[in-house]
């Protein structure tokens, strides 16, 4: 089976190793995905968690504080695959915990990780399937947990066609705990046995609630120099084709709020230079969040901000008055509605949400967000809100009530860890 896989991987890898290159993904962190690591590293069998990229770091940030609570002296190891993923994920580690990239899915490189790290526990945030590594951690007796799983609905599509294939990879997993009742019902027609699928919702709305500092508001306001009467949109993770319209909407709106200000923050910060020249091509003058000392905004004519740092979305989520949620107006499947929404923030996304289908519903039927077609309602709902505080306001608590009344996933993972580690 391990050559199989091997064989399955090889040709994945010499598809997409070069595209990679290209695209100067592969960087000196590539040595980890070989299985380099450093030669004395003694860990004494820790608690390994996978989290692919800055979403899911953030999202299990509070499973880890639980897991240090139960599992008191356990040594963690958290593995990304991607960089950003990794720059989030050293804000969470602790001295002697162990901070790595996935290895590449190859038996030969995952057999020689696992010895060196050898987890007592192997936990994946959301659902990645890793042929190889889930049967040499199976083969190994280590209990292999997914929490915060589900399955979207591109994935669904992709995984029936493979289902012969997959079945035997997913029934080595020791238990999922999923978002939704569809997510296992997925996973069952997957043929993963009932009783190991849990449905204990989404450790996304275990957000620290009650963190909109105003103070902390007013440093980042600051920074774009605002002013007291100055108001901001915030268009967070944004995508190829979505800055176009997100401008054509700001254009539309200016005459009517010329004190608005806008900030852009691209899903991937490496696409600075590609924004900047969409930003400039649509008539405004891009200026880079990481070079803004000294920013003099008389001397600047239509300005728009591009967020080109990692880990500070959030800090200009606190800033904002308004936010849209990227990925929505082209077809990207959306981003995380709760992290502006647990911060009191009327929030605005597109008609592409399907990777966050399930939240954007429930928001939607719970009046605490507002959905738009594309660039000319985003303007029209945008100028809403901002002449009307009482709808902002109201949008913000709703969405706020709504966090709060589904929190606790987090807490139902950690019992159900301990569960399947006790035997």
């Amino acid at each position: 089976m391990f050559i199989i896989y091997d064989f399955v991987f090889l040709i994945f890898a010499v598809i997409c190793l070069p595209v990679y290159f290209m695209r100067g993904k592969l960087s000196g962190a590539f040595s980890r995905r070989l299985g380099v690591l450093p030669e004395h590293l003694n860990l004494d069998r820790p608690i390994w968690i996978h989290a692919v990229s800055v979403g899911e770091v953030n999202a299990v940030k509070g499973l880890l504080l639980q897991l240090r609570q139960a599992y008191p002296g356990k040594k963690l190891v958290i593995s990304t695959v991607t960089a950003t993923g990794n720059k989030v994920a050293r804000e969470v580690i602790k001295e002697g915990d162990f901070l790595t990239y996935l290895p590449l899915d190859f038996s030969f490189i995952v057999r020689g990780v696992l010895k060196k790290i050898n987890p007592c526990m192997f936990i994946i945030a959301e659902t990645e399937i890793w042929p190889n590594l889930i049967s040499c951690l199976d083969k190994a007796g280590i209990p292999v947990i997914t929490v915060n799983g589900r399955i979207s609905d591109r994935s669904y599509r992709g995984y029936r066609l493979i289902k012969l294939f997959i079945r035997p990879i997913l029934r080595k997993v020791s238990q999922f705990c999923v978002q939704t009742r569809e997510d296992g019902r997925r996973l069952e027609n997957l043929g993963v046995e009932a009783k190991k699928i849990r449905v204990t919702g989404n450790v996304k709305f275990d957000i620290n609630l009650g963190v909109s500092d105003g103070l902390e508001a007013k440093v980042y306001r600051d920074k774009l120099l605002l002013g007291a009467s100055g108001r901001l949109l915030v268009c967070g993770s944004t995508h190829p084709g979505e800055e176009e319209l997100i401008l054509d909407a700001y254009r539309k709106i200016l005459p009517a709020f010329p004190d608005l200000k806008i900030l852009i923050a691209p899903r991937h910060p490496e696409r600075r230079k590609e924004v900047c020249r969409v930003v400039e091509q649509k008539g405004f003058m891009p200026l880079l969040i990481s070079a803004l000392s000294g920013f003099c905004p008389s001397c600047v004519n239509n300005p728009v901000f591009i967020l080109d740092t990692v880990g500070e979305l959030f800090n200009y989520y606190r800033a904002a008055d308004i936010v849209f949620i990227g990925g929505s107006l082209v077809k990207k499947g959306g981003h995380n509605i709760i992290e502006p929404a647990s911060l009191k923030k009327p929030v605005i996304f597109g008609p592409y949400m399907f990777n966050f289908r399930q939240i954007s519903e429930l928001f939607l039927a719970n009046q605490a967000a507002l959905a738009v077609s594309g660039s000319g309602e985003l303007s029209e709902r945008v100028k809403e809100l901002l002449q009307g505080s009482l709808l902002a306001k109201g949008l913000a608590e709703r969405a706020y009530a709504l966090i709060l009344k589904n929190q606790g996933a987090t807490r139902k993972n950690i019992e159900i860890i301990k569960e399947i580690t006790k035997t």
